[in-house]
């Protein structure tokens, strides 16, 4: 499939996507610090830079976008006809994120993975409960 925008307009639009910071991230760091727990943000010196890392649990936590990570089976990642020219990209996601995942189990640590489906309204509460539990 050829991408129907010039690669000026591809990107400026690429360019828009935030990969910090975004409301997914936001609401579940409210939430842990409301809790009592703290953490740290978008450590660079582990591998992936996890969004949020809590040390004395030895935990890193990463909030995905179901669509961007290829989240099978959610709603949110329906790779439409209009989105085939990032099918390469949004492999390559996936094949970075376990790898990623690996290195840091390697390293001692306990990762958990947050997708954005996980914190629309309807279910967020339980998710994020079951987040501290599982803490």
């Amino acid at each position: 499939m050829v991408d129907v925008l010039t690669k000026e307009q591809r990107r400026k639009c690429m360019s828009n996507i935030r990969s910090k910071n975004t409301k997914p991230e936001i609401l579940v760091r409210k939430y842990l610090f409301s809790q009592g727990i703290r953490f740290r943000v978008n450590v660079k010196k582990l591998p992936g830079t996890p969004d949020i890392v809590l040390r004395k649990y030895r935990t890193v936590i990463f909030v995905n976008g179901c669509f961007w990570h290829g989240h099978e089976g959610c709603k949110y990642y329906v790779c439409r006809d209009q989105y085939r020219i990032l099918e390469r990209k949004i492999e390559r996601n996936k094949e970075r994120d376990l790898k990623e995942r690996m290195q840091l189990r390697n390293m001692g640590w306990h990762v958990i993975l947050l997708w954005e489906c996980q914190l629309k309204s309807k279910v967020r509460e339980q998710n994020l409960k079951g987040l501290v539990y599982t803490l």
